[in-house]
């Protein structure tokens, strides 16, 4: 019998073992200066505030390779890009690059001795919304404890987890001494990544209500197949990622251009998003999976805009502004 979603299980170690060793000894490279102190990020692209307690990051991966971002980013007008404190770290830059799925946000997160958190969920880390994050324990402590959904971890270092961490959960350390370093990933969940989950999660993400990525081309900037700018009206829900229906709702300008260094970008409601490749000639948008997509039409008449959520697949297909002469 397929489980849902709302039974699956909330964590579960994938295939590959790393070696903690050098991952440990690369630690030296990149703690030489305090670390920012961990931000949250708003569906509405605004950084939020600075964890009360020590809770600090190194961002390895952030929006615009900004290397002081501690916060995990989303869907804004920059795509996601490496930063130069992992040029430091070679041996993690291998690991990272084995990864068979797009990342996003990827930092090293340092939990002092003594910090609780708050219990919270983090929604967007959703299978059926194909995002999802993945931790390697670099240094840790019987003490250190990660507490999802009720249930207590303390994960070896070198080894891989997937955690659902949509469900509610909370990290503690109660070590006098010991501060507790994860490298934490935000990837798009695809076929390839899956198939590094254990035996007993196939049939789950093989039949269940999962959403698999593409993993996208390598081009860079791709190509609109019109001439641009394009305009078009698209729904107000489409790019508010907090929408229940994101087809649904009035229409509203949307214009799409190039954006800051020639990367594609859609503006709308005040607000701009990097577009990237996703699925044959659909574009999704950086920093988020395809869930939502778009689809231009090749004679540049109109958009098919795709909303996915599990298995489940809806869309809307919404005309091109006419251009005045």
């Amino acid at each position: 019998m397929t489980t849902s979603p709302a039974t699956a299980a909330e964590a579960a170690q994938l295939s590959p073992v790393f070696d903690s060793g050098r991952l440990a000894a690369e630690l030296a490279a990149v703690t030489a200066h305090t670390w920012n102190v961990q931000r949250t990020h708003t569906y509405g692209g605004q950084v939020g505030q600075s964890a009360a307690i020590d809770w600090r990051v190194l961002p390895l991966r952030s929006l615009g390779g900004d290397p002081e971002r501690s916060d995990p980013g989303g869907p804004g007008p920059q795509p996601f890009a490496t930063t130069r404190w992992l040029d430091r770290l070679p041996y993690l830059t291998e690991i990272l690059d084995s990864v068979p799925a797009p990342l996003n946000a990827v930092r090293l997160m340092a939990l002092g001795p003594g910090a609780v958190s708050n219990p919270h969920c983090d929604p967007k880390y959703r299978l059926d919304r194909g995002i999802v994050r993945l931790h390697i324990p670099v240094v840790t402590d019987p003490g250190a404890v990660l507490v999802l959904d009720g249930v207590e971890h303390c994960w070896q270092p070198g080894t891989l987890w997937y955690g659902d961490f949509s469900r509610e959960h909370l990290v503690r350390n109660t070590s006098r001494t010991v501060t507790r370093v994860h490298v934490v990933i935000d990837a798009l969940l695809t076929a390839d990544l899956s198939a590094w989950f254990p035996d007993s999660w196939q049939e789950f993400l093989t039949c269940g209500e999962v959403l698999l990525n593409h993993t996208s081309p390598a081009t860079a900037f791709p190509a609109w197949p019109t001439r641009l700018p394009y305009e078009a009206l698209l729904p107000s829900g489409f790019a508010d990622f907090d929408a229940p229906a994101p087809l649904d709702g009035s229409l509203i300008p949307a214009r799409i251009d190039h954006g800051a260094d020639d990367v594609l970008a859609l503006t709308i409601a005040g607000r701009t998003f990097a577009l990237v490749p996703a699925c044959g000639t659909e574009f999704r948008f950086s920093g988020w999976s395809e869930q939502r997509t778009l689809q231009p039409d090749n004679d540049g008449s109109g958009l098919t805009l795709r909303v996915r959520r599990g298995r489940a697949l809806a869309d809307r297909h919404v005309t091109a502004v006419p251009r005045t002469p």
